[in-house]
């Protein structure tokens, strides 16, 4: 006998698919929390709401992480 799996599987996203607010978290290095502040703030990367769900996209991640980024200063010495 042979018993078929009803359960659908879910696909993990690939690509410019929506991450969720805990994918983009993971991937910034931060907490969900500190992501729903910035959002309340308006601070913080570009998201989408879709219904009730926030969801961000890769490239306005790394945008975020590009605008945010720092250099060292060089202070003259006189």
């Amino acid at each position: 006998m042979q018993v078929e799996n009803t359960q659908a599987t879910r696909i993990a996203p690939q690509g410019p698919d929506p991450l969720t607010e805990l994918e983009a978290a993971a991937r910034l290095g931060l907490k969900v929390a500190t992501l729903r502040a910035w959002r309340h703030r308006g601070r913080g990367p570009t998201y989408l709401r879709l219904g009730r769900a926030i969801r961000y996209l890769s490239r306005d991640l790394d945008e975020f992480v590009q605008a945010n980024r720092h250099g060292p200063t060089a202070d003259s010495i006189d």
